[in-house]
């Protein structure tokens, strides 16, 4: 698949105000600072187009992008941003488990994942809620670009091996990376495979 446009559409708050009809859509979702505007960029070709930011925490909103006039990114808030008060991270959990499980045009969730570290527990805790919640997910490793060959390939072995403890069939995942554009060509092939399927 090739991106030809991508026009941001809409920020809401709750997932009532998300845009209507039935085109599908794919959320990007992730603990902070795991470089998703970056990867959203990278995926579009277009720089600017999801805001990055040094400071993590930064999307607090459901962010709509529209796709080749057909399809749309989605840009959820991060979670597991010690900074936010209880009540704003109870504010954004509700915002993105209401979008998770309530929005029917949503087709798949590209769960990102810092490819430098081990396993992290908040992570781990998600995608077991993913699965009982039977939520259509794929697994994105980040920063691919940061780690040599070898200890990158070891460290997604090692949370493959880490998830098979609990999943008889492990969700699809890629091995990405913003600078580099590592992973392109195959996450635009597997959205254009779902909607075509």
């Amino acid at each position: 698949m090739t991106i030809t446009s991508a026009e941001y559409i809409v920020s809401s708050a709750r997932v009532e105000q998300c845009p209507e009809g039935q085109m599908p859509e794919f959320a990007f979702i992730g603990r902070s600072n795991v470089g998703k505007s970056s990867l959203i960029n990278m995926l579009t070709g277009r720089s600017g187009l999801a805001k990055t930011s040094a400071t993590p925490g930064k999307t607090i909103l459901i962010n709509h992008f529209l796709i080749n006039g057909q399809w749309h990114i989605v840009d959820l808030p991060g979670y597991g941003y010690a900074k936010r008060g209880q009540q704003q991270r109870e504010e954004l959990r509700r915002m993105i488990t209401g979008y998770i499980l309530r929005r029917e045009q949503m087709m798949n969730l590209f769960l990102l994942i810092d490819a430098r570290h081990e396993p992290q527990r908040i992570d781990l805790e998600f995608i077991t809620w993913l699965g009982e919640n039977g939520i259509p997910f794929s697994i994105v490793f980040t920063k691919a670009d940061k780690l040599s060959k070898s200890k990158l390939a070891a460290n997604v072995r090692t949370y493959l091996s880490r998830l098979s403890e609990e999943w008889e069939e492990l969700p699809p995942h890629f091995v990405t990376s913003s600078e580099t554009k590592q992973g392109k060509e195959e996450l635009l092939s597997y959205i254009e495979e779902i909607i075509n399927s």
